[in-house]
């Protein structure tokens, strides 16, 4: 029997592919899609994080001849390959294909590919099934004809709906909230982001047990009864009591582990406090171009992907007005509609820095088909973290992408509102100007005449206060303006 192995080995494969063995072919074509990677001599933070995730993109398929694998694709995942359900409970038509759009969209962010979408009028979900039984004969002969592995529906589903429509379907099924689980999962990269993210998936999981037959329901016996044996054994604990019991156990040590960094994050914006230094939170939907924004407004460098919450770990940078203020801005998690509870309550001391913000910067996509719809299902998630009361100013963003009597439409609705392309620079000084115009004004009215031997509180007022007017004078420098009760203080033994 010949052994193909000896006379065409791997090396000798990815050598034999086409253009391999020439140093100036061009490998545009390939699926990877490395010939949109930023250009490595001039890398900023945001991009070699976004060469970083590109580094194991997956492909729709790899070829199975051996002689026709590349080096790229060796290295690739294969997607997982999905069919989409989802329920129509009311509303218009286009309220249904945006969501179906939408869950798209996340399946392709999680690592698959779409076959199939299907939706249901109901007036409400099948407690049994989610769908009807004869969607569920429907979707069983979809899942058969187009090879899927997993279903994915629009929903949060109970344990109970998921099982049943995995014994039904024969494929494995996961719901709206897991999905988003697990992009958050792939997406989060600092420490606490990720304990966020266990913590949030721990929490889902613990009402998701299951077992086959018995074998959650059995007790410890024998040696595993610690060497009791026979007459040892009593009314111990299940296996699925053991996985709930550990699962406690890892929620509270997340808890812990998480408070202790609530703590650094508390002290951070207590500093700020202090020094009463304003802070603007970017707020939005998920897409909408919250970091590209940042990214504009501050330099800041950070990662900018257009893929679904590409940003869950929030980055403040600090920034000055055109007369010298200084004050904060920070990227934050996007939100989407329906975001699941559970991710709400673990990314709660994140969304933190929306609620103790002096401004919060509300970031849509004006080319989105329903932007009204993303404006509501932000607002709703800054209701249930307290941030109703901070001042908000409305961004309509990639106004170079969007219809223009659309974006008038959002800003004819808003009456606090301003158009800009992040990707072009259209607009961004008249957001600017906006934000510069809604941040607080110090408190303490001041008028001072300082030495010249005192330019420290010049530069000062300048970065802390506000100065109406100032002149030179023989003694020093006349001042009035505005500033913070600290600063004022200080000022006091020059006042005049």
């Amino acid at each position: 029997m010949t052994n193909h192995a000896e006379d065409f080995s791997l090396d000798a494969a990815l050598r034999a592919t086409e253009g391999w063995d020439d140093p100036d072919a061009e490998f545009d074509d390939f699926e990877s899609g490395y010939a949109d990677q930023p250009d490595p001599e001039d890398l900023t933070t945001g991009a070699l994080d976004l060469v970083e995730r590109h580094e194991l993109r997956r492909v729709a398929g790899l070829r199975t001849e051996l002689e026709d694998i590349t080096e790229v694709e060796y290295r690739q995942l294969r997607l997982e390959r999905v069919v989409l359900v989802g329920v129509w409970t009311g509303g218009a038509i286009a309220e249904i294909e945006n969501a179906m759009a939408e869950l798209a969209l996340l399946a392709e962010t999680a690592g698959s590919e779409v076959l199939d979408a299907i939706y249901q009028r109901r007036q409400s979900p099948d407690p049994a099934t989610y769908i009807g039984r004869g969607k569920v004969d429907a979707l069983r002969e979809i899942v058969q004809a187009t090879g899927a592995d997993t279903v994915i529906c629009d929903g949060e589903l109970a344990p109970s709906q998921l099982r049943n429509l995995e014994d039904r379907v024969k494929v494995k099924v996961v719901d709206r909230t897991a999905l988003i689980l697990d992009i958050f999962a792939q997406h989060a990269k600092s420490r606490e982001g990720q304990a966020q993210v266990e913590l949030a998936q721990l929490n889902y999981m613990k009402q998701r047990l299951r077992g086959w037959g018995g074998n959650l329901s059995r007790q410890a016996g024998g040696r595993a009864a610690g060497g009791e044996g026979i007459g040892g054994r009593g009314p111990g604990e299940t296996k699925i009591e053991t996985d709930r019991r550990r699962i406690n156990d890892k929620i509270a040590k997340l808890r812990r582990d998480l408070k202790v960094m609530k703590g650094t994050r508390d002290t951070k914006r207590q500093e700020r406090r202090r020094n009463e230094i304003p802070s603007v939170a970017i707020a939005g939907y998920t897409n909408a171009g919250k970091s590209s924004l940042l990214n504009r407004l501050t330099g800041a460098g950070v990662l900018v992907e257009d893929a679904l919450f590409a940003t869950l770990d929030p980055t403040t940078r600090r920034t000055a007005t055109a007369d010298g203020r200084v004050y904060t801005m920070s990227d934050t998690v996007g939100f989407v509609r329906h975001l699941p509870h559970q991710l709400v309550e673990a990314f709660r001391s994140t969304l933190e820095e929306v609620a103790d913000a002096d401004l919060i910067v509300h970031v849509v996509d004006g080319s989105h088909p329903d932007p009204e719809g993303q404006l509501a299902a932000v607002r709703e998630v800054l209701a249930e973290i307290g941030a109703t009361e901070v001042p908000e100013l409305v961004v309509v963003n990639k106004i170079d992408a969007a219809d223009p009597v659309v974006v008038d439409r959002v800003l004819r609705r808003e009456p606090h509102a301003v158009a800009v392309s992040a990707r072009t620079g259209e607009g961004i000084a008249a957001a600017i100007a906006a934000v510069e115009a809604e941040l607080p004004r110090p408190r303490v009215e001041f008028t001072a005449l300082v030495p010249y031997a005192r330019g420290d509180l010049i530069d000062r007022i300048h970065k802390d206060g506000e100065i109406g007017a100032l002149e030179h004078t023989a003694e020093g420098t006349r001042v009035t303006g505005r500033a913070t009760e600290a600063l004022a203080g200080e000022l006091a033994a020059y006042a005049v």
